[in-house]
């Protein structure tokens, strides 16, 4: 059927283009971003490095202008680009594969970036619009022909409706068009580009495609090896089961095109040849392990912590791939190329999921959406087919475009969202929400918050630091004469009160008025405001009934001084003590603090508000 019957599909592409520009140059522009936000920044910088080592600076190896470069621009706080070798050299930490495709992009700015005035360093504004605008036009790209793919298997509206599914309901838009310069995206279209010659070659096998196929699955690798597995789908493309008769039949056609294979085979070495050569020129050495101590638990896969985590789960921030699971039962029943699929769908997710540093979060699979649209589209198909499923379907399908625009503008803008510290509790208080109090932001450290009206308050202990010696005195004195001053690296003794609750208590409430005259930014450097139920004597920490704490400057800023709760929801174990301290020893920042209280109180019958989960 002639392309132009597809109208439909056709202009959800246009859509999608309208979306994506949209995000990428309004949302949250990048490019236009300085520092760590910058398109080139933390990893994107670390796949980039090799351009203006390469290119402008001619010092692959000793990477003397690193220091200089990064001063300057700071697209990561210490060198995270490369690692010093036995020999004294620098390696890349990431494989040259995005150096390549970026390449393009890279020498159009570098032209440009003198006569328009800017620095040709590698950094400035024409390097980082290069980066972002080629991860734009690569998705935009990869989603036209990713839409010509699907339009060989299934109708016009199916087509349609997956390609806005994919683009307004998952976390692929953030990729190619906020993080443009990540990999996902660029692979994503590498990906539709192997499925669409394999489809071809398949249909009539030319050493064209072949070339191309070699070309492609060379090229993932180098970007990242683990991508190897992306000779799977040309290798099993065309096999519906497993049985003899389906593998004799598979051998068969790869022996009658064994010269095309080696063809393919030999492209992509050439291309893979390109680390190799890389390695063996800075460190002497063909094979290099630059990642350090992170690597694969291939024995014990993160499959529950990747997946369904608070912090970062693939499925918990993009719930539209569910149905690419649900979606492979109707695929095995009404398509094709079964084994290429789900096969390369399982090998890929089971080495995803191997990754140590499971939190790495969704973005991972997002360059095996091109195969993971298929039982995708096979779902959508079914949910068409009948009116009711469409009625039913609707509601949950803007759910998710609901929910995805909600986590980009939260993790961009609104803050609400952090990957570094989602827990169960504060995402079930401010999912789907644009704003919250305050005080919400402490269950990202705390489980317990109490939001009504406490009853029967009593106090239980009380210190003003007034019977501090003077020799003691701070400045500045938050009251009185005298305030408690927690120094950079220090850890404040604790204090131990006798408590053990009863009297009706249901909760106690530990707070102080804190001051600091300069913020500490880094999450896991902050002031943490410690509290626990102990029973005396016990030493064995197993011993301890809860442990609550907070991080001051998650709401404390640069000169500001603010009275700070910590809710302790009281247990039914015993206890007989209550210690409390502050934790200062991962920053250099000094924080001041005073009029300590702790209360204890029961809940208000009438509040609703009461979070424990």
């Amino acid at each position: 059927m002639p392309d132009i019957t597809h109208k439909l599909s056709r202009y959800c592409w246009l859509l999608c283009v309208v979306i994506m520009c949209y995000s990428s140059f309004s949302v949250y522009p990048r490019w236009k971003k300085e520092a760590t936000e910058a398109t080139i920044s933390w990893d994107v910088s670390g796949y980039y490095w090799y351009l203006p080592s390469l290119f402008i600076y001619h010092d692959l190896k000793h990477q003397g202008f690193e220091s200089g470069l990064r001063a300057k621009y700071t697209p990561t706080y210490d060198f995270q680009q490369g690692t010093k070798t036995d020999n004294g050299n620098y390696v890349m930490k990431y494989s040259s594969g995005m150096a390549v495709m970026y390449s393009p992009f890279f020498f159009v700015a570098h032209l440009l970036a003198g006569p328009l005035g800017y620095p040709r360093d590698g950094l400035s504004t024409p390097y980082q619009l290069a980066v972002q605008l080629g991860g734009l036009l690569i998705s935009l790209l990869g989603l036209w022909y990713l839409r010509k793919l699907l339009l060989l298997f299934y109708d016009d509206r199916t087509v349609a409706i997956s390609l806005l599914l994919l683009v307004a309901a998952s976390n692929y838009i953030e990729l190619a068009t906020i993080d443009a310069g990540m990999s996902h995206t660029w692979l994503f279209t590498v990906y539709v580009f192997l499925l669409w010659n394999t489809y071809h070659f398949y249909e009539s096998p030319k050493l064209k495609y072949a070339i191309r196929i070699g070309l492609l699955i060379g090229l993932a690798t180098l970007t990242r090896p683990t991508d190897i597995i992306s000779c799977l789908i040309p290798l099993l493309w065309g096999m519906e089961s497993i049985g003899i008769g389906a593998i004799k039949k598979k051998l068969s056609f790869l022996a009658t095109n064994i010269k095309r294979l080696v063809a393919a085979g030999v492209c992509a070495v050439m291309v893979i040849s390109i680390q190799l050569v890389y390695w063996k020129y800075v460190s002497g050495h063909w094979l290099v392990y630059s990642y350090g101590d992170q690597g694969f638990s291939f024995r014990h896969p993160n499959f529950q912590l990747y997946t369904l985590s608070y912090r970062t789960g693939w499925l918990i921030y993009t719930p539209l791939m569910a149905f690419a699971f649900i979606g492979i039962i109707p695929f095995l029943l009404r398509q094709k190329n079964k084994v290429a699929i789900v096969t390369f769908f399982l090998v890929n997710y089971y080495i995803v999921c191997s990754w140590n540093v499971w939190n790495y979060g969704g973005r991972a699979m997002v360059q095996s959406y091109p195969i993971l649209m298929f039982p995708l589209a096979a779902l959508v198909a079914v949910i068409l087919s009948k009116r009711i499923s469409q009625l039913i379907f609707l509601p949950v399908a803007l759910l998710f475009v609901y929910m995805n625009a909600w986590a980009i503008y939260q993790h961009h803008i609104g803050k609400l969202y952090s990957p570094e510290s989602m827990t169960k509790e504060y995402y079930w208080r401010v999912a789907g929400r644009w704003t919250a109090p305050e005080q919400t932001i402490f269950l990202r450290d705390n489980t317990d918050l109490y939001e009504g009206t406490p009853q029967n308050l009593r106090l239980i202990y009380q210190n003003d630091f007034e019977a501090m010696p003077d020799s003691a005195a701070t400045i500045p004195v938050i009251n009185g004469k005298h305030s408690l001053q927690i120094n950079g690296r220090e850890l404040i003794p604790r204090i131990t009160i006798p408590f053990t609750g009863g009297n009706g208590m249901q909760w106690i409430r530990i707070e102080a008025t804190f001051h600091c005259t300069s913020r500490e930014w880094d999450e896991w450097a902050m002031t943490q405001f410690i509290a626990r139920l102990k029973v005396t004597g016990e030493q064995d920490d197993s011993r301890v009934v809860p442990f609550n704490m907070l991080r001051v400057h998650r709401v404390l800023h640069d000169g500001e001084t603010k009275n700070i709760a910590l809710d302790m929801k009281l247990p039914s174990e015993h206890y007989d003590s209550l210690q409390i301290w502050i934790n200062n020893t991962y920053s250099d920042k000094i924080v001041i603090m005073d009029d300590l209280k702790v209360s204890g109180f029961s809940e208000d019958p009438k509040a609703l508000i009461t979070v424990r989960h």
